[in-house]
């Protein structure tokens, strides 16, 4: 038998806020969150023009490895600070260094600079998108929290389609130091928001010391894994010494963190989290799913541009359908989490979509249309939007108030890990096979260099002979075919741990810590924000 529906009324949330007190606390977390969203994809269109004007080509990789690395190693630290200090003030702190690693690294003179900038900049992208979640956790209750999922779609969507767009125009039209400066203007609205919407009391349970040995240990594990996703068949061979030493320091070192974390007093990541079923399937699907996703967001582009001969900014259009079906699915899915106080079968439908459009896109060809690839989007973009934010939900929900903030960055930590070693897999795994199909299939004497670091232009694919062109686009076709080929086990691992994923009934009030029945979060009506009080 079925439970019976709780309706709260449409102008209140059962967290004591009103929708429009919702909706003005959500577009200060949301810019905070654009910003860490729109990073990765802004900078990545400006890249070439970055390494012409500073001149350091070898060391191109650690402008975006240094931004990685330093925002998977500080988002669980930020969770847990967050649980014992209170969130609002460390969300600010968080956007404060972002904003100061942004403004120097569009005063960058070297690579160096950059590189060291850009790390400091991930020091705050560490606790925007963790944070963010977690005081949405604060404030709307896990049944009520589906009606604002759509919002957050909205800002990976934006994020990904929009970040390309900006970065390719501000580098034409202004200079590439702008697509770090345009992040200061919006820091500077989501802190005005913040700072008026939300008044944050200090936690009453005691705080305790932080686990800055489990911290120590964390970074000693994640930082061999992120440079072997980064290294790996690229500046290393997969069996070099180098490789096979950062895979078996990286393992002893989880294996530290997990003898550590069960004994520490307030540890990083609390044993009691992940010893949660619903936590361990949450993580565990958001880790495939988003090495899923990447197989999409990063070579359908490469599809258009090489094979359909689109321009960049095109290609970053043509991704509409998915961006569209992602953001459309994510409001009704949230929505109707909302209606019935369940979540389970968003996930399941979703990822099972995901890894049909992930098998549609292996039949993408050099004469397939646009309709029908755009359809093969909308599959797989319908699916993507059922699954990441509706996790956020079920993870929040299954544990206390006071280990929100770390439930909610476990979410993002295995997000960036998952997008990693996704992203290492995949490139790997295409350039491998454009290694054996490039010479096969390019005539002999075509002038090119069929390396393993092969890279081509759309513009120099058009200006080739037929017959090399031919080959080139035929060579691309067959490796993007095995990418595709290999993000299907990834979707269907996703779909494993979805189905395993158990559908708790979604509690109608925001959660309260056993250690206090105190809410650690007061918004202040409209009319107090107005008035200053």
């Amino acid at each position: 038998m079925s439970e019976p529906r709780t309706v709260i009324p449409e102008d209140q949330t059962s967290g004591g806020l009103t929708h429009r007190q919702v909706l003005i606390v959500l577009s200060g977390l949301m810019l905070g969150m654009l910003l860490a969203a729109l990073d990765q994809t802004i900078v990545a269109t400006a890249l070439p023009t970055i390494v012409g004007d500073l001149h350091g080509l070898n060391h191109l990789s650690w402008v975006v490895t240094a931004y990685l690395l330093t925002t998977t190693l500080s988002t669980p630290l930020y969770g847990k600070i967050s649980d014992l200090h209170g969130r609002k003030k460390i969300f600010q702190i968080a956007i404060v260094i972002f904003l100061i690693g942004s403004a120097l690294s569009g005063l960058s003179r070297n690579m160096d600079e950059l590189i060291a900038f850009r790390a400091l900049q991930g020091l705050g992208g560490g606790g925007l998108m963790a944070l963010a979640m977690a005081i949405v956790g604060d404030i709307v209750s896990p049944r009520e929290r589906g009606r604002y999922q759509g919002y957050f779609g909205g800002v990976f969507a934006l994020a990904s389609i929009g970040g390309p767009l900006a970065g390719g125009f501000l580098t034409d039209h202004l200079t590439w130091r702008w697509i770090f400066y345009i992040n200061i203007p919006v820091g500077i609205l989501a802190l005005f928001i913040t700072s008026a919407v939300l008044r944050l009391p200090l936690p009453t349970r005691k705080v305790q010391s932080i686990d800055y040995t489990g911290a120590g240990l964390i970074v000693a594990a994640v930082t061999p894994l992120i440079l072997v996703t980064v290294w790996g068949g690229r500046t290393y061979p997969w069996a070099s010494p180098v490789i096979i030493g950062l895979v078996i320091v990286s393992l002893a070192m989880i294996g530290a963190v997990v003898w550590w974390e069960r004994r520490a007093h307030e540890p990083i990541f609390p044993p009691r989290v992940f010893a949660n079923s619903i936590v361990r399937s949450g993580l565990g699907m958001t880790f495939f799913v988003t090495a899923t996703m990447f197989a999409a967001i990063i070579y359908i582009p490469v599809y258009l541009q090489l094979v359909d001969g689109m321009s960049a900014t095109r290609s970053g259009v043509l991704l509409l359908p998915l961006m569209g079906g992602m953001l459309t699915t994510s409001i009704i899915s949230g929505r109707l989490v909302t209606h019935f106080g369940r979540y389970k079968v968003y996930p399941v439908f979703g990822t099972a979509l995901m890894t049909v459009g992930m098998w549609l896109f292996t039949h993408l060809g050099a004469h397939t249309s646009l309709g029908v690839a755009s359809f093969y989007m909308v599959v797989f973009g319908v699916g993507m939007g059922m699954t990441l934010q509706i996790v956020v939900v079920a993870v929040q929900n299954a544990v206390e108030r006071r280990d929100l903030g770390s439930s909610t960055s476990a979410v993002s930590f295995f997000r960036n890990i998952g997008a990693a070693c996704g992203t290492a897999l995949l490139g790997t795994v295409l350039v491998s096979r454009l290694g054996f199909w490039l010479p096969r299939l390019v005539p002999a004497h075509s002038g090119l260099s069929l390396s393993q670091s092969f890279t081509i232009t759309p513009d120099e694919l058009r200006a080739l002979r037929p017959a090399v062109r031919s080959g080139v686009v035929d060579s691309f076709v067959r490796s993007l075919h095995v990418v595709f080929m290999v993000g299907i086990p990834l979707a269907a691992l996703a779909f494993v741990c979805a189905l395993l994923l158990k559908d708790a009934p979604l509690h109608g009030t925001v959660a309260k810590d056993r250690e206090s029945a105190e809410p650690d979060l007061v918004v202040p009506s409209p009319r107090a924000v107005v008035s200053g009080r």
